[in-house]
């Protein structure tokens, strides 16, 4: 029997998410492994909280300092949400497993919906994915960069420093604070971020036993989802930052992609919208990678 220690960034979103692993863990490989540890691990985005999240090219902002502990040894899992993941995994680590994806959908926080609040009401994301889409369906509005974790936020917006806020659908239900949640936006509106609402379960690709354990919890449909939507990230540079949306909806016998993609300065921008069947994924992919570049070409 195998004893593990689960590494993790110290938000409570964080630590709901990786009790959650814990958990399935706990249930399904009970006859492999005897006792779970969580060890809390602050990372860069964690310890400078003034960084510009909009302008920061440190893809590893939010798991660096979790995977170098990985790598040394001193944890045997990490946990992640999988949108802070880099598309590229670091050397020498692997996501063996996804648990399965919650609501992919943002939401709005706040006293009123989008379309009702005055000229000018400041609406707080730290996306450009998400200031960019709704700037085009609600320009009345004002849009600025807000930091913090979930409670934080949603404190700042009590405490009347921004009108509304945009959030994941998936965070706010985990750490069961729907009530404050005001309007879910339509995926035609505001595409999700590449691995939104996707838990990720990182270990070492040297510890074979741990990766076929994990196989067990492996989400299949989750994996299938966000494969692709990861694979449209790598193709347009792979950086969390960029204003690129991607979900994928897998079906029984045929699958959906939206795609939002703006170039940095938002004037021009591609959204599209497809179905595919697993014949056609490799076609249909090629063919909106394709349509997605012409904004980088020009």
């Amino acid at each position: 029997m195998r004893k593990i220690i689960i590494g993790t960034r110290g938000s409570q979103l964080a630590l709901r998410q990786t009790e959650m692993v814990a958990k399935m863990i706990a249930e399904k490989l009970s006859h492999e492994i005897s006792d779970v540890q969580i060890e809390i691990i602050k990372t860069k985005g964690d310890k400078f909280l003034d960084l510009s999240l909009t302008s920061q090219p440190d893809k590893g902002l939010f798991t660096k300092e979790i995977e170098e502990r990985l790598l040394a040894g001193e944890i045997d899992l990490a946990v992640h949400s999988l949108k802070d993941l880099p598309v590229q995994c670091t050397e020498g680590t692997v996501i063996g497993a996804y648990l399965p994806r919650a609501a992919t959908a943002d939401v709005v926080i706040g006293r009123k919906k989008l379309a009702d609040l005055p000229y000018g009401a400041v609406v707080g994301t730290s996306s450009k994915r998400r200031t960019y889409q709704l700037q085009l369906h609600y320009p009345h509005l004002c849009f600025r960069e807000i930091r913090g974790n979930v409670e934080t936020r949603i404190r700042k917006v009590e405490e009347g420093l921004y009108d509304a806020i945009i959030m994941a659908r998936a965070g706010i239900d985990r750490l069961g604070l729907t009530d404050g949640v005001i309007e879910t936006l339509s995926e035609d509106i505001v595409v999700p971020a590449p691995g939104q609402a996707a838990i990720a379960v990182h270990v070492r690709d040297t510890d074979t036993t741990l990766k076929d354990l994990l196989l067990q919890i492996d989400h299949t449909p989750t994996r299938f989802e966000v494969e692709y939507e990861r694979m449209l990230l790598g193709a347009l540079g792979g950086g969390c930052a960029q204003p690129l949306g991607c979900v994928c909806h897998r079906g029984m016998y045929e699958h959906e992609l939206r795609a939002f993609f703006s170039t940095e300065d938002a004037t021009k921008h591609i959204y599209v919208h497809k179905t595919f069947t697993d014949d056609t994924a490799a076609t249909t992919m090629a063919e909106i990678i394709s349509e997605l570049k012409t904004l980088t070409a020009e």
